[in-house]
């Protein structure tokens, strides 16, 4: 929606700024308060909060000093009425004068505390309070504290009482859509959904569920929904927006163009590459009819990645192509849009075995991201460098690719929002150290990526679940077994509410804590989930895997040990990890059966 920081931020938008809503809370329609700042206004002196005459006379100047503008005056001043909307005039005109969000925030919080003692005396709710409470929201996310604007911001959608008319239930929708982009800043995804929800619950109840700024929501909560991967959600929001759309617009208009691509997004991950494919191609054409030449090349680019998901490498090539040249001629050959499709075209050729014009288009998609035009923004240039390590680790190029990733990182420390990303980024490196037998940094990389997780809200997700089994092996190969278990029941837990008891994943996880169950010296308990694993395959999925046999025959070695009196010493590590680890120093007699665990 226009005048918000999306969900998911596209590489293009500029920095975050300070959203200070208009003083006057009536507005006519539900619609997002407009993100730019105040315009700038002439430096002059601010007039006096005080309803008193503005000249005194000689005699009473000499006993009496005129009215101050400061910010703090005493808390008795705090009950008059025409304090806060003056302070909160001060805010918006500090924050268009280029001061600094930190002074803006000294009067914002003062004009806020005159509007709740003015709303306490007169039993009313405030909605010059609730703006009061958004702008100060707004002035902490511009200062990186969103843990301190989101119980303001709870607190602003309490205030307004729908059934007192139009400019009460815009104040919700406010506040809930304003909650919900800072739950999406600091990564929670499912509450910065919910308030999605809520707010264009408001809004339909307000302006009926057609209406061209429902689409507008509607598209916004879809695109939270493909962030949240809820893709049968996000694309039932999408048609609806679509059907919105073309109800009240021009066929092929742009917000037409603009809702298939969505749709082909959505499409595109659920694997359903034609339908993609098709709106993807109604879209390039309504953008040629409005004459928009580098969102056409955008779309191409999508059409490309369609086309090779489909394996028709020749067709994606041509796609590929006319988008570079077109991005070439009007931006430039060194912007991050041309590197971009260097980075697609060197995955399509990795992907045919041409790993010489692969490693090329790498190499100059690199040249680009190293000398980045003005106006390219981190996140592009670590999103770039993230694909190319991928194409760098196939080739069996690791050292390379953790450099890639190691740059990508830094890059978003500092960035609102990405927290999310950067632990998909960890976890990764933790991979790649896994397997170049660098089990320490492994650890402390998926140690990271763990925590970024579970500070976001994100310990119910599939993706949390393997990284907990990832971080368990790591465990495992630095011998601290109990850690590994505690990893491995945590990961179990999540990956069976999450993606069910018969998933790979899930019997991965399962294999892996019986075998250090078996370590341990819980030989019961490594027979319990054995034994339950087989009957899982043995009912549901089939005795075909080949994993039925050797579970099988783990199985049947520990009844057999456990039936001879199994002695209650813990099982060395050493005949449990994958017999390719760089830590087996000794070979054991061949009735041991070694236990792999599963990456």
């Amino acid at each position: 929606m226009p005048g918000l920081v999306s969900v998911k931020t596209p590489p293009d938008t500029p920095q975050l700024t300070v959203s200070v809503p208009n003083s006057q809370p009536g507005a006519s329609s539900l619609t997002r308060p407009d993100s730019s700042p105040a315009p700038r206004t002439p430096s002059k002196k601010h007039p006096s909060p005080s309803p008193s005459r503005s000249k005194l006379s000689p005699a009473r100047s000499a006993k009496k000093p005129a009215p101050s503008d400061s910010p703090n005056p005493p808390d008795a001043s705090l009950d008059n009425r025409d304090l806060g909307p003056f302070l909160l005039k001060l805010a918006r005109d500090t924050i268009a004068s280029g001061e600094g969000p930190s002074k803006a925030l000294e009067y914002a919080l003062r004009a806020s505390k005159s509007f709740e003692r003015c709303a306490a005396v007169e039993g009313e709710p405030s909605l010059d309070l609730v703006m009061s409470l958004h702008v100060l929201g707004a002035i902490y996310c511009s200062l990186g504290k969103f843990e301190e604007a989101v119980p303001l911001l709870e607190r602003a959608i309490t205030v307004p009482e729908l059934s007192r008319g139009t400019d009460h239930a815009l104040a919700a929708f406010s506040g809930y859509m304003q909650l919900g982009d800072t739950y999406s800043m600091i990564g929670q995804v499912d509450k910065s959904i919910h308030c999605y929800e809520e707010g264009l619950k408001i809004q339909i109840e307000s302006l009926g569920d057609t209406d061209p700024r429902v689409g507008e929501t509607c598209r916004y909560l879809s695109e939270a929904h493909v962030q949240a991967m809820n893709f049968e959600k996000a694309e039932e929001l999408s048609k609806k927006t679509l059907e919105i759309h073309r109800a009240h617009s021009e066929p092929a208009s742009i917000e037409e163009a603009a809702d298939r691509r969505l749709m082909a997004l959505i499409h595109e991950a659920k694997g359903d590459y034609e339908v993609a494919l098709e709106h993807l191609v109604l879209a390039s054409m309504a953008m040629i009819a409005n004459g928009q030449d580098n969102e056409v090349a955008a779309i191409d680019i999508s059409i490309g990645n369609v086309y090779m998901s489909l394996c028709r490498y020749d067709e994606a090539v041509f796609s590929y192509q006319k988008a570079l040249t077109v991005f070439k001629s009007s931006k430039g050959d060194n912007h991050p849009s041309v590197a971009s499709v260097f980075v697609r075209l060197a995955d399509l050729y990795h992907r045919t075995g041409k790993l010489r014009e692969s490693k090329s288009y790498c190499e100059n998609a690199l040249r680009i991201y190293a000398k980045p035009a003005p106006g390219t923004t981190g996140e592009e240039i670590a999103s770039g460098l993230t694909e190319i390590s991928a194409i760098y680790e196939s080739v069996d190029e690791p050292e390379e690719a953790l450099k890639l990733l190691l740059k990508a990182m830094k890059l978003l420390e500092d960035k609102p929002g990405q927290q999310n990303t950067i632990a998909g980024i960890e976890a990764r490196m933790g991979v790649m150290f896994y397997m170049l037998g660098r089990y320490e940094d492994a650890r402390g990389s998926f140690e990271g990526a763990v925590s970024k997780l579970r500070a976001s809200g994100e310990r119910k997700s599939a993706f949390f679940g393997a990284v907990l089994n990832q971080m368990g092996l790591a465990s495992v190969q630095l011998f601290k077994i109990d850690e590994a278990v505690e990893l491995f029941e945590e990961a179990r837990a999540v990956l069976e509410q999450e993606c069910g008891p018969c998933h790979q994943d899930t019997l991965g996880v399962y294999s892996n804590l019986a075998a250090t169950y078996d370590a341990m010296g819980r030989v019961e308990d490594a027979i319990e989930i054995l034994e339950y694993v087989l009957k899982l395959r043995e009912e549901k999925l089939g005795i075909a895997n080949p994993d039925f046999e050797d579970e099988k025959n783990r199985l049947a070695e520990l009844l057999k040990e456990a039936g001879r009196g199994r002695n209650k010493k813990a099982k060395s590590l050493e005949n449990l990890i994958d017999p390719s680890s760089k830590r087996t120093t000794a070979k054991k007699e061949s009735s041991t059966k070694k236990w792999g665990f599963r990456i």
